[in-house]
C-alpha cells in the first residue's frame, strides 16, 4: 500500500503528515506493507527542507523527523500511489484537473476537510492535532484493506 500526502509547497503540512503516518505505521509493525511519502502541488519550495516550526512541533510530540527535500507531485506518483491525501480541496481540484487520474476516488482530503496552512496561521499545534487525527483514521481504513 502506498500513501502520498500532498499540500501546497511540501514544507509544512504534507511532510508533517508523512512523518506522523510513518511513526504510526512503524508502531503497528506495518512498515514493510505501507510506504508513505509526501509532495506538493507547487514546485516553489522544491529542494528545500521542512519548515523549522513544523519540525519543532513534531520533535516536541516525539515524532522522528527524517531528512528530506520538498518535491512536486508527478504523474508517475499519481499512477503509483494507492492514496493521494491532500490537505485542502483546492489541491484535490488541481490534481484532478492537471493530471490523469484513473481512479479519482483515491484522491481525498485528510479528515474530509481543509487543514489550515500553518505557514499563514502560525498555529502549528492545531495543524499537528488535525493531521494526527486524520492519519489515525486513515491508518484504520488502510489496515482493513491489507
Amino acid at each position: 500500500m502506498r500513501v502520498m500526502f500532498v499540500c501546497l509547497g511540501n514544507i509544512c503540512r504534507s511532510p508533517m503528515a508523512e512523518m506522523i503516518m510513518k511513526e504510526m505505521v512503524k508502531k503497528e509493525g506495518l512498515s514493510s506493507e505501507i510506504f508513505v511519502s509526501s509532495s506538493g502541488i507547487s514546485d516553489e519550495e522544491e529542494g528545500n527542507g521542512m519548515y523549522p516550526p513544523a519540525q519543532k512541533i513534531l520533535i516536541e510530540k516525539g515524532i522522528k523527523v527524517e531528512e528530506r527535500c520538498a518535491k512536486k507531485i508527478t504523474q508517475e506518483d499519481i499512477f503509483e500511489y494507492d492514496y493521494i491525501v491532500v490537505m485542502e480541496k483546492y489541491q484535490k481540484d488541481r490534481i484532478l484537473k492537471n493530471y490523469i487520474v484513473s481512479n479519482p476516488s483515491k484522491v481525498e482530503c485528510l479528515n474530509n476537510k481543509d487543514v489550515l496552512d500553518p505557514w499563514y496561521t502560525g498555529d502549528f499545534l492545531t495543524t499537528y492535532e488535525e493531521i494526527y487525527q486524520g492519519c489515525s483514521q486513515l491508518l484504520k481504513k488502510i489496515k482493513k484493506e491489507l
